[in-house]
């Protein structure tokens, strides 16, 4: 085979992969929420979050072609720590 045939035929199974590759979606995960739906369509899945809690999330999920996970980017609103206030003694 000829340096010019190796040439063209990774050249056109480059373009072929590159044809055969799906358009992936960017997934979003929402940070406000614990709780995200995965659902599973024929063009392709999706995550959606909105849940506060896996039993709300699963109730919504029901019947379709879906499954609830913890959302790995879920930023708890930080609570200030006061500690513990002593009292002051009298004298």
């Amino acid at each position: 085979m000829t340096r010019i045939n190796r040439i063209g035929r990774r050249a056109w199974m480059m373009i072929g992969t590159i044809l055969a590759a799906a358009p992936a979606q960017a997934q979003i995960y929402d940070p406000n929420y614990p709780v995200c739906v995965q659902v599973s369509r024929i063009e392709g899945s999706y995550i959606t979050c909105g849940y506060t809690s896996m039993a709300q999330c699963q109730m919504s999920a029901s019947g379709l072609p879906a499954q609830c996970l913890t959302n790995p980017y879920f930023a708890p609103a930080l609570r200030k720590s006061y500690g513990r206030v002593r009292a002051l003694k009298h004298r």
